[in-house]
């Protein structure tokens, strides 16, 4: 499977939106698949952490984020999920589960409901070690700030807004991962 033949169906090649998310998704890309080759022991699929990392913010377009030139109608938060509806369109189910998984360190049900998030009610935290990595490679880098990769101190403080579960898996992650 090419990311590239799905993701130029839904954003135009060049276009300042389309630069943002694959040079967000690349670093993305290339931090998860150093992880896993630096842990053969996890026996993660590079192939699809490469695919799926590339694929993981393909719902942005849909929504209202001027700053990186989203003009949809959705709040930024609401990108996985839609981005996992399309993933599931396009027959890729486990890509799709990457999508939805991978906001922050992820997010439960109780957190969606507590904070009245724009969500489904489900439970939208990363599950395989493949998801994981990705969404871990995802804390490191932001699409306003290409190509600058986070240090884990300056992570753990953003999380920390986020509660003590969100910084408690970023250092379980730490500990798998690095």
């Amino acid at each position: 499977m090419d990311p590239f033949e799905i993701i130029e169906q839904y954003y135009e090649k060049d276009s300042p939106s389309y630069n943002i998310l694959v040079r967000h998704s690349s670093d993305v890309a290339n931090k998860a698949v150093r992880i896993a080759t630096n842990h053969p022991e996890l026996k993660i699929d590079k192939k699809f952490v490469w695919e799926a990392a590339f694929l993981h913010d393909i719902g942005i377009f849909l929504t209202n984020t001027p700053e990186i030139e989203c003009y949809g109608t959705f709040p930024y938060i609401a990108h996985g999920f839609l981005g996992h509806d399309l993933l599931l369109r396009h027959h890729h189910p486990m890509h799709a589960l990457v999508c939805e998984r991978h906001t922050g360190t992820g997010l439960s049900v109780e957190e969606i409901i507590k904070q009245k998030l724009p969500l489904p009610h489900r439970d939208m935290r990363p599950v395989s070690i493949e998801e994981q990595v990705i969404c871990f490679a995802d804390c490191f880098f932001s699409k306003s700030d290409l190509e600058v990769e986070k240090t884990p101190e300056k992570i753990q403080n953003s999380l920390s807004k986020f509660g003590d579960e969100a910084v408690n898996q970023f250092k379980k992650w730490c500990e798998m991962f690095l």
